[in-house]
């Protein structure tokens, strides 16, 4: 997406020209911010507003417990497959086009999974979360395109609104069954705010003149896979989707077995999700402004360490403590997507960052819940799989120091 920023006014040229900012300008360029934040705000109650309507669901459905880790595990693993597929269909369509093209699919799918039985639940999950696997990759493009000069508070925003929406799928969702009569209204009550982004993204589109909807990530390049700073990336991205999702799966079983209500260890983990908005909003932009960000990657993974730690060897004894502890930790997520787009030099480049860094990356993070519960089972007990994420957040810190160090990957 080779945004012209004289054409479209979304930004001022970083060679130092002038550019008058008109009213016009200046509310193009707003809409664009509102349609990202739209679109962020569908990219989690798909997947956050399952698990509280689960149980419902199966008693619905008459289904087993392998259909419900199949229904699960099925987002992530196709963050994966779409992520690594999404600079592709960029080159194909351009980024606007992908992006409506991936909220289509999002509210397509939304509606799909609530007609019918246990098969098509399954693929209509897979085409909501193709399409959200799609955004997630091709954002952080249009931030470093469209808003070169914003980029830190740009992602801030937006992971913001994606953490937001994340814990008003979980939240919402029960009172929409409760008011609606049943899962299926309540899931697919969640295709209305997909219309609304599409809606949003298509007036931006216009509004703009240019839209989103060619960029460098539309020209050929090289694969990044030979590219040792790609790699890094990478690594860090998904070492943190990997604790991210493990914390989500098992986190409030840990807190309820060490004697913490069910309704307690779902408010704390809710607080987990919520604290995120606030150090994505301050975090991100003033890590971005700084030549490296290093030292605010590495700060964060210690506090989530410490929360680690707490859970492990004292749960009952703060449960509050360590909630807010680990859901400082997790919020590294908002650096990592920063990181994507400012090791980058282009629009290309950070398609593809992205593209591998987020596909790899989910498809590690799939392996966080099985193999959390799966060392559970074998131990006995929560001490080992908690060691072992304790181990894995060492080793995020390392290679986050190294992602967040001034430099770009070359294509």
């Amino acid at each position: 997406m080779h945004v012209e920023h004289r054409e479209s006014g979304l930004e001022p040229e970083l060679d130092g020209a002038v550019e008058l900012r008109t009213p016009g300008v200046v509310a193009a360029g707003a809409l664009l911010a509102v349609a990202v934040v739209l679109t962020a705000l569908n990219l989690r109650p798909a997947i956050t507003g399952v698990g509280p309507m689960l149980a419902e669901m199966r008693a619905d459905l008459g289904t087993s417990g392998v259909w419900a880790g199949v229904l699960t595990t099925l987002p992530t693993l196709c963050f994966a497959g779409a992520g690594l597929a999404a600079p592709l269909l960029a080159r194909r369509a351009g980024i606007g086009a992908a992006i409506a093209l991936a909220l289509t699919a999002l509210g397509a799918g939304l509606v799909l999974r609530v007609l019918d039985g246990p098969a098509v639940v399954l693929g209509g999950t897979l085409v909501a979360t193709a399409g959200i696997a799609l955004i997630n990759v091709l954002i952080p493009v249009v931030i470093k395109d469209s808003f070169p000069a914003r980029i830190g508070l740009m992602t801030g925003v937006y992971t913001a609104a994606l953490q937001g929406g994340g814990a008003l799928g979980s939240a919402v969702t029960p009172q929409l069954g409760d008011a609606f009569g049943g899962w299926r209204p309540a899931l697919g009550s969640w295709a209305v705010v997909a219309v609304v982004a599409l809606l949003a993204w298509i007036l931006a589109a216009r509004g703009t003149g240019r839209a989103p909807r060619h960029t460098d990530a539309a020209d050929a390049g090289r694969s990044l896979l030979g590219n040792r700073l790609a790699w890094i990336v990478t690594v860090f991205f998904g070492l943190q989707a990997f604790y991210a999702y493990a914390a989500m799966g098992w986190f409030p079983q840990v807190l309820m077995d060490a004697g913490v209500s069910r309704d307690d260890a779902g408010l704390l983990f809710g607080l987990v999700s919520l604290i995120a908005v606030p150090i994505s909003l301050f975090v991100a932009p003033m890590a971005a402004r700084q030549r490296g960000q290093s030292a605010w990657i590495v700060a964060l993974g210690v506090v989530g360490f410490a929360g680690t730690v707490g859970l492990m060897v004292a749960p009952a004894w703060s449960p509050l403590l360590w909630s807010l502890l680990i859901g400082l930790g997790m919020s590294v997520f908002s650096l990592a997507l920063t990181v994507i787009a400012l090791r980058a030099r282009t629009g290309a480049d950070t398609a593809r960052l992205s593209g591998m860094a987020q596909g790899f990356g989910y498809l590690f993070a799939a392996l966080g819940p099985f193999l959390f519960g799966l060392l559970h089972d074998v131990a006995g007990g929560w001490t080992v799989p908690l060691v072992m994420l304790l181990g894995l957040l060492l080793v995020q810190m390392v290679f986050g120091a190294l992602a967040g160090r001034h430099r770009f990957v070359e294509s």
